[in-house]
């Protein structure tokens, strides 16, 4: 009976200290956080208008802006580091920082390794080609041996393989190079974000480049990524994010940014 009792007692010492572990590592980000005083992010400063270097060179765009004000609101600064998409994955996962902020589309594979905040844009899929390249570039099914520009990894660089698609792939590009290379001819067609292509393709009217009428895919709910069951901290964003929601400051982020459309509410569109 006595080995009874010490077995018992062995296991429930266990599962304290089980359940602190839990507990030590759900709150050891945020308060890593707020003990230094600074929310590490990463970024990557090239895509226009999320995250994008402005006249005076500053750090500026919607999820910039909407990261600065969720630090805010949690009483901390902002640290963004720079780098490609496939990077920021990483270093959310080696906590070298603390989330990362880049028109990162909520995916089933991504939930597995990473946490979400709430969605703070919700998008679908467009298409950037050459003016006259409309007549050869209908569907989807016109990709096979088209080069297609963007970044490794994306959802989008992976849509545009499974049509067959010749991966062209850039680390950390900004627009201007994007886009010159296909209105050059270097490459074909740009699968992406359709609110950052449209205002993309307006900054260089002189490209012989266009946002296919047509080809409108993919809906997709936009957030910050974190690292796995952090969940002070998503608990922490999340509510600062609710907010910013109610009282309109996402909203007027979205309008600024976005040439007056609202990308914080899901788009009125018919992907049938």
């Amino acid at each position: 009976m006595k080995s009874v009792f010490v077995s018992l007692a062995v296991l429930l010492t266990l599962f304290a200290l089980t359940a602190c572990s839990v507990v030590t590592e759900e709150s050891s980000a945020l308060d890593s956080i707020k003990e230094r005083g600074t929310l590490k992010v990463a970024t990557s400063g090239t895509l226009y208008p999320a995250s994008y270097h402005d006249d005076t060179d500053g750090l500026t765009g919607y999820e910039v802006e909407v990261v600065r004000e969720v630090a805010s609101r949690l009483d901390v600064e902002v640290e963004f580091t720079e780098m490609g998409f496939a990077g920021m994955l990483s270093a959310v996962e080696n906590s070298t920082v603390d989330m990362a902020a880049n028109d990162i589309a909520i995916t089933d594979e991504r939930k597995e390794k990473f946490s979400f905040s709430h969605p703070i844009k919700y998008s679908y899929g467009g298409a950037v080609v050459r003016k006259d390249d409309l007549s050869r570039i209908k569907t989807f099914e016109d990709l096979q041996g088209k080069k297609a520009a963007g970044a490794a990894t994306t959802i989008y660089m992976d849509l545009a393989e499974q049509y067959g698609a010749e991966p062209v792939t850039y680390d950390n590009a900004t627009n201007e190079e994007y886009l010159r290379d296909v209105s050059n001819g270097r490459t074909d067609i740009i699968l992406n974000d359709y609110y950052l292509q449209r205002l993309a393709v307006k900054n260089y009217p002189d490209f012989n480049i266009t946002v296919h009428p047509d080809l409108f895919y993919m809906p997709n709910d936009q957030a910050i990524i974190m690292k796995k069951d952090n969940n002070k901290l998503i608990e922490e964003v999340n509510g600062a994010l609710e907010d910013m929601k109610d009282d309109g400051t996402i909203t007027a982020l979205s309008k600024k940014f976005f040439d007056g459309a609202d990308v914080s509410e899901p788009p009125n569109i018919d992907f049938e």
